[in-house]
């Protein structure tokens, strides 16, 4: 690469940038629905046709800040994971969902843009799904590991509906090995319980309802879909996380 090609994929790489920062402070501003290229334009003193170089349509500014989202969220939840002891799955378990919940209440507009209201008229591509299954196969991580190491429980409940099961051990084959097609239902039904839980939380739901123990509830219940999932509980309570400091929203963001 010549240093002049060099000169341009900087120069491009830092008005992409800058592009994405002011795409996420009028995400937070507007909401997702509203997103404007020529807003972002506007205020970054770009005409929009020198935009549509970078970004030629709105969906492929909205496709980049949600990939770029799930990947912040996916980052959060596998440090959790990484840094957690694998003798202990349940309390990775409870890290991961911890690292999610902390990652969303840092970055509320971002996880309502992920997890919130569909934006009228967009359609994800399919760059999104790798990057939006980071979680779900962070917490089937945990199942797999502790199955191999003969640390995984019986799942609690009766057998799978003869549907479900055909689904849950297609993608024990692809994602998860070595665990059972009750253990991978409940990892995706604890993969929603978690986003709903933290949205709750989010968007506000709680306000007048739980107001000084979110976190300890919150706790709780990563606990119950660790034990839902066949994690038996830990020894020893899971290390203590900056859960009482996050931050408690008392209305949704502007979506």
């Amino acid at each position: 690469m010549t240093a002049i090609q060099g000169a341009r994929e900087r120069a491009r790489r830092e008005v992409t940038a800058a592009i994405m920062d002011e795409a996420r402070r009028r995400l937070a501003v507007d909401g997702a629905a509203k997103l404007s290229l020529r807003a972002v334009a506007r205020e970054l003193g770009m005409v929009s046709s020198a935009l549509y170089r970078y970004f030629p349509s709105r969906d492929d500014l909205l496709t980049a800040l949600i990939v770029e989202a799930y990947d912040a969220l996916g980052e959060a939840a596998e440090g959790a994971l990484d840094a957690a002891p694998r003798s202990a799955p349940a309390e990775r378990w409870v890290a991961v969902c911890v690292g999610v919940r902390a990652w969303a209440l840092a970055h509320p507009h971002e996880f309502a843009l992920i997890h919130g209201t569909p934006v009228p008229g967009y359609a994800a591509p399919p760059d999104t799904n790798a990057p939006g299954g980071r979680v779900p196969f962070a917490l089937a991580r945990v199942a797999r590991e502790a199955a191999e190491d003969g640390l995984l429980g019986p799942v609690p409940g009766g057998p799978l509906p003869d549907a479900l099961a055909d689904e849950a051990r297609a993608l024990v084959e692809e994602h998860a090995p070595g665990v059972s097609a009750p253990v991978m239902a409940a990892v995706v039904a604890s993969w929603a319980q978690l986003v709903g839980l933290v949205g709750f939380e989010v968007f506000g739901q709680f306000t007048g309802v739980i107001e000084r123990s979110r976190a300890e509830l919150f706790a709780h219940q990563a606990r119950r879909l660790a034990e839902g999932a066949g994690l038996p509980p830990n020894s020893t309570p899971a290390p203590a996380v900056s859960w009482a400091t996050a931050p408690h929203p008392k209305s949704s963001p502007r979506y």
